[in-house]
C-alpha cells in the first residue's frame, strides 16, 4: 500500500477546488490531522504496519465528499447533502475514483464501509473483524481531531452564529436527554446554537476505544472545549458542569477497562 501515492492524488483531486475558501481549508487541515490521529490510534492499538497504513489512507479519502458539498452548498449540514455516502460513490461507483488512489483492489469493499459509514448516527452490522476495526477506527480518529476543530476553528464558521448568540441559550430537553443516556445527539433533535455545541460533547460517547480516550484525557479536551463558551444562561451553566463529569467519568471508566484488560 502506497500512502505517499495516495497522498498526490489527494493533492491533485483538490486542484478542483479553492484552497483560500475558509471551509475548504478547514476540511483539507482536518483531513490531515485525521490521518496523524489514526495513525497515532492505530500504533496504541498495537496495530499491524498494513493496518496502519489501511488506517491513513482511509483518514485521507474519508472526507473527499465534503469538497463537493462545500463548493456546492458552501455549508457542512447533513440536511445539504450526505457527504460519506457520496464520498464512498464518487471513489467506488462507475468511474472508480479509487484507482487513483490505490491499485491493489483487495481492500476496497472495507474501505468503501469504512469511508460511507464514518459519519453515521451509529454503525450498522458489520460482520467482517476487520472492516468493523477500521469503521470504528476512523470515526474515533474523526472525533479525535474534531476536539482540535471545536478549540481553533471560528465559532461563526462551527456554529453560523456569534459567541455572544450561542452563549445566551438554554439545552433543548431532547438535546439534554441523549446526554443524561450518554448517546450521541440526533441531528434533528438540535434546535438552539448551544445544543450544537453540547451535541460537540455528547458524540464522545460513541468513542470505540479506550486509546483514543487516552488521548483526548491527556490533551483535556473536555473541559477545554465545554469551556469556549462562557454560557449565561443559569440552567445551561449548571448541565455543562454536569455533563463534563459525566464524560470525564465515562472516559475514566473506559480507559480502567483497559488497564485491566492488560494486567489479566
Amino acid at each position: 500500500m502506497d500512502f505517499e501515492r495516495a497522498r498526490q492524488a489527494f493533492e491533485e483531486y483538490l486542484d478542483g477546488y479553492d484552497r483560500k475558501d475558509e471551509k475548504i481549508n478547514l476540511k483539507i487541515v482536518h483531513t490531515y490531522c485525521v490521518v496523524d490521529c489514526a495513525k497515532e490510534i492505530a500504533e496504541r492499538m498495537g496495530l499491524s504496519e498494513e493496518d496502519r497504513e489501511l488506517a491513513a489512507v482511509i483518514g485521507l479519502l474519508h472526507d473527499i465528499g465534503r469538497f463537493e458539498q462545500l463548493k456546492r452548498f458552501d455549508s457542512f449540514m447533513p440536511d445539504t447533502m450526505d457527504h460519506a455516502a457520496y464520498g464512498a460513490e464518487i471513489l467506488f461507483g462507475e468511474e472508480k475514483m479509487i484507482r487513483r488512489f490505490l491499485e491493489d483492489d483487495g481492500f476496497d469493499q472495507l474501505i468503501r464501509t469504512a469511508i460511507g459509514m464514518h459519519s453515521s448516527f451509529a454503525l450498522g452490522d458489520i460482520s467482517d473483524e476487520r472492516t468493523l476495526l477500521h469503521a470504528r477506527l476512523i470515526r474515533d480518529a474523526d472525533k479525535l481531531d474534531n476536539c482540535r476543530v471545536k478549540l481553533e476553528e471560528s465559532l461563526e464558521i462551527l456554529l453560523g452564529v456569534s459567541r455572544q448568540e450561542a452563549e445566551k441559550h438554554k439545552i433543548s430537553p431532547k438535546v439534554w436527554e441523549s446526554c443524561m443516556n450518554k448517546t450521541s445527539v440526533l441531528s434533528s433533535d438540535r434546535v438552539t446554537p448551544v445544543d450544537y455545541w453540547v451535541s460537540y460533547v455528547a458524540q464522545y460517547y460513541d468513542v470505540n476505544f479506550p486509546e483514543t480516550f487516552c488521548i483526548m484525557e491527556e490533551k483535556n479536551y473536555i473541559a477545554k472545549i465545554v469551556g469556549r463558551l462562557h454560557y449565561t444562561d443559569p440552567d445551561t451553566v449548571s448541565k455543562m458542569k454536569i455533563l463534563t463529569e459525566e464524560m470525564h467519568q465515562f472516559m475514566d471508566g473506559r480507559i480502567k477497562e483497559k488497564l485491566h484488560r492488560a494486567q489479566i
